[in-house]
């Protein structure tokens, strides 16, 4: 470990750091230096009378690597995205003022990541987010699951690293562990009474990662949007190779927004009869009328299982219009990038393809 490190939140990110750090406090490496790695609590924030604010440093961070975990989506600070952003943009500059020694900006979810378009008159959020955090002082970025690929290449590599950690390889440990369990099941049920479908053509890419990690049927859908309106689907085509009727499917994406693409292509999906249609997402991002789409799917008996990530905060009155809402916990795995880096230890392994069955059997203790 080249360097002492300190791990720190901004006030959107203090409840979901506080658990990192208890994670990363059972490597044995790090339990001596507790005291030192866990300061979530030391950015304090001054807001002045004319919406401006200040970020102050309340410990030393000198010759030190700090990871600084923030998040301008959904948090249980209520901290609305443009000050979160602010608030992390100041951050950044009072941790190069107190001269630590490296800056890595962990953001589970980045709000702008499908801002990555460029035409010739717009704005590219995306790029605008990244840039200001390279130019501050930011070091390193890591995230789960950005929207597209080429959203890496926004990064000038020889300024500052990113790390696009595939939130999806969660949601399918998690069908492992929650659904599936065995080996057994996973030849004789699974690969041949499930399926996994994209939300759109450009899913594909996407879901075709189930398929290959099941080893089940793909399921495709072609949607025609209406590009005059924003979150508007006209049409959806199903393409499929095996029959749907019968088949356990699941949907899966890299987010939920408004859930419009969901709604309508679980509502195009009932003509064909599956057994039941299930509802996977890294980021659960649910911005209105997403609860009230995903609560109607629910009641007429259309979806039976949601499956998301905490990279979203989803407070526990989710549960009450949405029983069927499961929530996965990526912390442990936060805290394990952590101590990769800390200790110079290659991320490779985490970014390797999915394999359901090799996952299933691996060696167990208990």
């Amino acid at each position: 470990m080249q360097n002492d490190f300190i791990v720190l939140a901004t006030r959107s990110m203090q409840e979901y750091t506080d658990r990192v750090v208890q994670h990363l406090l059972h490597f044995p490496s790090f339990q001596e230096k507790a005291e030192l790695i866990n300061q979530v609590g030391s950015l304090r924030v001054d807001l002045f009378a004319d919406g401006e604010l200040e970020v102050a440093v309340g410990t030393s961070l000198r010759g030190k690597d700090v990871y600084l975990f923030s998040s301008a989506a959904r948090n249980p600070a209520g901290i609305p995205v443009e000050e979160a952003k602010i608030e992390l943009y100041h951050a950044i500059d009072a941790l190069k003022r107190a001269q630590a020694e490296r800056i890595c900006v962990f953001e589970p979810y980045v709000t702008c990541s499908r801002s990555d378009r460029t035409t010739r008159r717009n704005s590219v959020g995306l790029w605008i987010h990244f840039k200001i955090l390279s130019s501050l002082g930011a070091c390193h970025i890591i995230t789960y699951q950005l929207h597209s690929d080429k959203s890496k290449s926004m990064v000038d590599p020889t300024i500052c690293a990113i790390d696009d950690v595939p939130g999806l390889k969660l949601l399918k440990q998690y069908l492992c562990d929650r659904y599936i369990q065995s080996v057994d099941f996973l030849r004789n049920v699974v690969r041949s009474q499930w399926a996994f479908c994209s939300v759109d053509a450009g899913g594909e890419k996407l879901a075709r990662t189930f398929a290959n990690a099941f080893g089940a049927p793909l399921v495709v859908a072609h949607k025609q949007r209406d590009y005059s309106r924003a979150n508007t689907v006209e049409s959806i085509n199903i393409l499929s190779a095996e029959p749907i009727e019968g088949k356990v499917l699941w949907i899966v994406d890299d987010m939920i927004d408004t859930a419009g693409s969901v709604y309508s292509l679980i509502n195009a999906l009932e003509k064909f009869h599956p057994t039941e249609i299930n509802l996977a997402a890294v980021h659960a991002v649910f911005s209105s009328p997403a609860l009230e789409r995903l609560t109607e799917l629910t009641r007429r008996g259309l979806l039976k299982h949601i499956v998301v990530t905490d990279t979203v905060y989803c407070p526990e009155c989710f549960g009450e219009d949405l029983p069927n809402l499961e929530v996965v916990s990526s912390t442990e795995l936060s805290a394990h990038i952590i101590a990769t880096i800390a200790l110079d230890k290659s991320l490779g392994k985490l970014l390797e393809p999915f394999n359901a069955e090799a996952y299933l059997s691996r060696p167990r203790l208990f």
